[in-house]
């Protein structure tokens, strides 16, 4: 069956008569008549008693239309849903990131989008570098934020945002917090909280500290960087950070040090190679653009 003969029998049953019905629709009144003559064929069972060239509805009809009203309701859903779609008000984003990105600067990339697309849901996962790497390969997300330590990229295509270098943390009272920068060869014996073993600047800085034979006492280790900072505002040790891990430090008695020599490495933004990306995933992609710009002017980040 044809939709036009659906919505031509949707508008009689609406309105009563075929006159109506075709003001309705825009068409013929004899155009209407055909369609529910068409309609009817194609259903094999009676729609309209006919009498002096009047319709009147069959006990049939009227079960047949609390049909056709479903479908009806649906197709205008499906309408509104277009809409959406089209003006980046219906749709889904998921995003995968390390957790010191969801701690901070994320938090503001969110609340801007969703003040532009409210009706858009945000779904943010903290993953590692290796499973957010796993999550673009096999399109569990939609965008990936990370960063290029030594990061195999699957099948992401990576766009650097921003260089970091790493940061020397130590609570206020610390001997260290007199320097203007902190000479890595200053850190020997000194008592460090470290990120776990799996972590890529973690993993980084073992490597310097072993190349130059650094030997650092390790009171606590944690899995994400807050925890990280919060023990150091605690007075339990140093720690080398993410700049951006900065974000966390307002309101604490830890101040924060360059290093010399420098430990660099890039935040990027990554997406599948096969998959493309849908408006609302894009419209997230330039709030967080927008967002890398701020925290370039906040001096976090240095330019590429």
């Amino acid at each position: 069956m044809k939709f036009r003969e659906i919505e031509a029998f949707d508008a009689f049953m609406k309105h009563g008569t075929t006159k109506a019905a075709a003001e309705v629709l825009a068409i013929s009144q004899s155009m209407v008549s055909r369609l529910l003559s068409g309609l009817e064929e194609e259903l094999g069972f009676t729609l309209f008693k006919r009498k002096k060239n009047q319709l009147a509805p069959t006990e049939e009809a009227f079960i047949y239309h609390a049909s056709v009203q479903r479908l009806m309701a649906s197709i205008r859903d499906t309408q509104k849903d277009a809409e959406a779609i089209s003006n980046n008000q219906l749709g889904n984003v998921v995003v995968a990131a390390q957790p010191i990105f969801c701690d901070t600067f994320l938090l503001d990339v969110i609340k801007r989008f969703k003040e532009q697309h409210p009706n858009v849901g945000v779904r943010v996962i903290d993953a590692g570098l290796q499973e957010l790497l796993k999550m673009i390969d096999n399109n569990t997300c939609d965008l990936a934020l990370g960063i290029t330590l030594e990061a195999d990229t699957y099948g992401a295509s990576v766009t650097r945002l921003g260089r970091c270098a790493a940061r020397c943390i130590m609570h206020r009272d610390h001997p260290l917090a007199k320097e203007t920068e902190v000479p890595i060869s200053s850190l020997q014996n000194q008592t460090f909280v470290e990120l776990m073993a799996d972590s890529p600047l973690r993993a980084r800085v073992d490597y310097i500290m072993q190349t130059i034979d650094i030997k650092r006492n390790i009171t606590a280790e944690l899995r994400n960087m807050r925890g990280v900072c919060a023990l150091v505002d605690r007075g339990l040790g140093i720690a080398v950070i993410d700049p951006i891990a900065e974000l966390l430090l307002q309101g604490t008695s830890v101040v924060s040090k360059p290093l010399d020599p420098t430990i660099e490495w890039e935040i990027a933004l990554l997406t599948s190679k096969h998959r493309p990306l849908s408006n609302v995933a894009n419209a997230f992609s330039t709030e967080i653009h927008r967002e890398i710009d701020n925290l370039r002017q906040l001096g976090i980040l240095n330019a590429l």
